[in-house]
């Protein structure tokens, strides 16, 4: 079919017969068949030389398409330059020789190079192209090869380019060659056309020594990159700004943030003032080097002085922030940026960091909404956010939700990598599919995509969390037979496996694996070790792994601290959790919060209690506040000391200082309340638990019950009763016994039997306890046919219940004149008593 093209030229409207005519003309548009439009237009770009007049075989020509049926658009980018009409007189003759001489643009000749494999005869496609004896082609045709990156080909283009008769050496040509080896990583090849262009005399320039600094510093090379940047000076080139920033890049990339920090001052003491890029890089580069509250600081310095701030700014101060577990300032920020108080919006990169956060503070909830926001607003999630998601429901072990997100991911324009798979092996690892987790990794093999130490560690932590630690063993060896390499992270799994399995013995021939393979223990390392021994009840064994830590070399940390206090709080010596306290403030190691709660448990247990306030009270001159889990134990403590006002006041004291209590706060405070005769402030207490939206446990139920049981406040204990109902299957039968023996006290002995009715639809095995509460509140409402009726239940049970419940029950019977009862059940007793005679015969 014919194509007929329509071009706006001057408000004029031209008919073309074709579009290869419609290349000629300025922008418009034209339409091709049903629904179907090209729209053209020239690209304001100039190539080469920004800052003269573009001429016309420089120019681009933009072609978007648009196709409404298939529901189609593509964006097109021609680049032309000069073809067989612009050729000299002294190539003419030749072209009308050759035979096969295609005119193509220079975008056509990059497609047609892009269709042949980098070892095809590309050499023999350039010789057919007329374009060739124009040698300002050369510059525009490297120029759109590096643009797609395809490095193999641009060298093969390059290599014919040095061959022909009209070529000459120009630094451009050079530079867009180093600056691609540069998104390759590949230095050595960069350098190597660095010497390669002065034998062509192209001297370096500005631009050059920059592509070169980029590159090394793209490798991790930072070395080279300053002693390139040296070379730059002794040659004369005077550096740009963006020289500075590639090798402040090149330091901070590295980690070596000092570094970086001289090259900035070296920078502004030469007149080159930073902007918003240098400020960016060093940031970065504090990050990197894991300075997160120096980079903190270098942003408020930064707002002091009025620097206009980007998206990219708030990314790495977000990310800071989530390294330092501030995850509260972080999502200030980022609601800061949503609103568009701090002028720059949130792009996928500060998406996704905010999922991070959330996933690494728990709040997994928190981290979907904000994906699902993300999708809302427009942004086009990438496969870091799907991966982000997915590692997170893999942290709670929620496979369901990880492979849900998995689905999503494949069903997107994104192919699931290493990571996706990784993730969702260890969703199904922590919540103890080994089946399914297997499957993954099998399915990995089969797809040819690799696997990792990543996932070989993910699967080893599978087996070895659910007591399988032979096949966890099994895995290790089968890694280092398929080349992948453990590392210090797999020694620390195969340690906190060893605790998990309840074989901390075998503690030692891990470490000697360890040091067979040429692994470095870590102070994790150590501390997964210790801590293995240390939940063994095996204490002198973990002293023993921390001497050998020590002669090692390998400093404690706060984490070692509180293991060894913990441990010496669980043989109940105060002494050696002193000890090693006092040890932790020689060596300057900071003092945690889990150390001073350990060691004030120490002392409890011990009955220490001035000491246990003492440390309480200095905690703060150590440079860490008391938590929740801190003031429970002292609350505790008071509780064993029958103090429960001062339990009471400390209470309210912390929830004055703006630290939440939880569950285990408000039903410790409880049970030392009933004790305590306080009985109206549990069930004040209980009221104030609804109005937070603290969940109850167990615990909470039973002392709230007790309290109401005491006070025969029976209204309430209906009320609770209600609310424990639909989670009659998830509690304990000592948890029911008490609810039980409430209500009979109460006399509504229809609601107990209701309860206890309900027990063996949810699969509850009733105790002779359960029993026993069932016939005394039975009898002392006067239901005799039921006490009879009961024991029949218990007979049908493997239950063996004590003579004296059947005599309880004849006494009550005899009682009520029930004869033909009483005698029923004193056969019972007698075959009873008969058992019993045989068997101490």
């Amino acid at each position: 079919m014919a194509m007929v093209c329509s071009v706006y030229d001057n408000s004029k409207l031209i008919t073309i017969p074709s579009l290869d005519k419609l290349r000629a003309c300025p922008s418009g548009w034209s339409k091709n068949g049903r629904n179907r439009y090209w729209v053209v237009s020239m690209d304001s770009s100039v190539v080469n030389a920004p800052h003269r007049k573009k001429k016309e075989w420089e120019k681009s020509l933009k072609v978007v398409m648009v196709d409404y049926d298939e529901g189609k658009h593509e964006v097109k980018t021609e680049v032309r330059g000069l073809g067989k009409e612009q050729v000299t007189k002294r190539y003419r003759k030749r072209l009308k020789e050759g035979l096969g001489q295609n005119d193509w643009t220079i975008s056509e000749v990059v497609a047609e190079i892009l269709k042949l494999q980098p070892r095809d005869d590309i050499d023999n496609l350039l010789n057919h192209w007329a374009g060739r004896f124009h040698r300002k082609n050369f510059s525009l045709l490297v120029q759109e090869i590096c643009k797609v990156g395809a490095l193999k080909h641009a060298v093969r283009v390059f290599n014919w380019m040095k061959n022909q008769r009209n070529y000459r050496a120009r630094n451009d040509i050079y530079n867009m060659m180093i600056r691609l080896y540069a998104r390759h990583n590949i230095t050595d090849q960069a350098r190597g056309l660095f010497f390669e262009m002065q034998k062509w005399r192209c001297k370096p320039d500005v631009e050059t020594y920059n592509a070169l600094i980029n590159v090394h510093g793209r490798a991790g090379q930072w070395r080279w990159a300053m002693n390139i940047f040296d070379d730059m000076l002794r040659a004369g080139v005077p550096p740009s700004r963006s020289s500075y920033n590639n090798l402040i890049n090149a330091c901070g990339s590295s980690g070596h943030w000092e570094e970086a920090l001289k090259v900035c001052k070296r920078m502004t003491e030469n007149g080159v003032g930073p902007d918003l890029v240098t400020h960016n890089i060093i940031l970065s580069a504090f990050k990197n080097g894991a300075q997160y509250r120096k980079a903190l600081s270098y942003f408020e310095l930064m707002k002091r002085n009025k620097v206009k701030l980007d998206t990219i700014t708030f990314n790495i101060i977000i990310s800071c922030l989530v390294k330092l577990e501030q995850f509260d300032r972080a999502v200030e920020t980022f609601y800061l940026m949503r609103r568009n108080a701090l002028d720059c919006n949130p792009d996928v990169v500060t998406f996704n960091t905010i999922m991070h956060a959330y996933a690494a503070s728990g709040q997994i909830r928190d981290a979907k909404a904000t994906f699902e926001m993300m999708i809302a607003e427009g942004i086009k999630a990438n496969i870091v956010s799907y991966n982000t998601l997915i590692s997170a429901y893999a942290s709670l072990g929620m496979s369901k939700e990880a492979l849900e997100t998995f689905n999503l991911l494949e069903e997107s324009s994104f192919r699931p990598d290493i990571v996706s798979y990784t993730s969702l092996l260890n969703a199904y690892g922590r919540s103890g599919q080994l089946d399914k987790a297997r499957e993954v990794f099998d399915l990995m093999s089969r797809i040819s995509l690799k696997q990792n130490t990543v996932t070989y560690n993910s699967l080893i932590y599978a087996h070895g969390s659910v007591g399988f630690l032979e096949e966890a063993l099994n895995l290790f060896h089968e890694m280092k037979h398929v080349g992948v390499q453990p590392n210090v992270v797999t020694i620390c799994i195969l340690l906190a496996a060893c605790g998990h399995c309840g074989q901390p013995e075998k503690t030692y021939s891990i470490i000697s694996l360890a040091v067979s393979e040429g692994i470095q223990l870590n102070i994790n390392a150590y501390n997964t070790a210790i801590s293995t021994f240390m939940n063994g009840g095996m204490y002198d064994r973990a002293l023993c792994i921390y001497g050998n830590m020590k002669e090692k070399g390998v400093k404690p940390d706060s984490v070692t601290f509180s293991i060894l206090i913990n441990g010496a709080c669980k043989i109940r010596s105060h002494i050696e959790a002193q000890k090693h306290f006092d040890e932790m403030l020689d060596t300057q190691v900071d003092v945690t919060v889990e150390a001073c709660t350990a060691l004030i448990d120490a002392y409890t247990k011990q009955g220490l209690l001035n000491e246990a306030e003492l440390l309480f009270s200095q905690m703060n001159t150590f440079g860490c506040s008391p938590n929740v889990v801190t003031f429970t134990t002292l609350i505790h403590a008071y509780g064993t000391a029958e103090m429960w006002e001062k339990a009471y006041s400390l209470f309210e004291y912390m929830e004055a200082n703006n630290i939440e209590a939880d569950t285990i706060a408000y039903s410790t405070l409880m049970s030392i309340l009933n004790r305590g005769g306080q009985l109206e402030k549990v069930l004040n207490f209980a009221e104030r638990m609804r109005e937070k939206s603290i969940t109850f446990n167990e615990a909470t139920y039973f002392e709230i019950i007790a309290a109401c049981s005491k006070l025969r406040d029976w209204k309430t204990t209906t009320k609770i009763l209600k609310e424990m109902e639909p989670l009659l299957s998830n509690l304990s039968i000592g948890l029911i016994n008490h609810v039980l023996r409430s209500i009979g006290k109460s006399g509504k002995v229809e609601g107990m039997m209701k309860i206890f009715y309900k027990l063996e639809q949810y699969g509850i095995e009733p105790t002779l306890e359960t029993y026993s509460i069932l016939l005394d509140s039975l009898s002392a409402a006067g239901k005799w046919r039921k006490c009879v009726e009961i024991l029949n239940w218990l007979e049908n049970t493997r239950l063996q219940p004590p003579l004296s419940m059947y005599e309880k029950v004849l006494n009550f019977l005899e009682k009520e004149g029930n004869m033909d009862y009483v005698v029923l059940v004193q056969e019972k007793i007698e075959k009873m008593q008969l058992r019993e005679s045989v068997a101490v015969k």
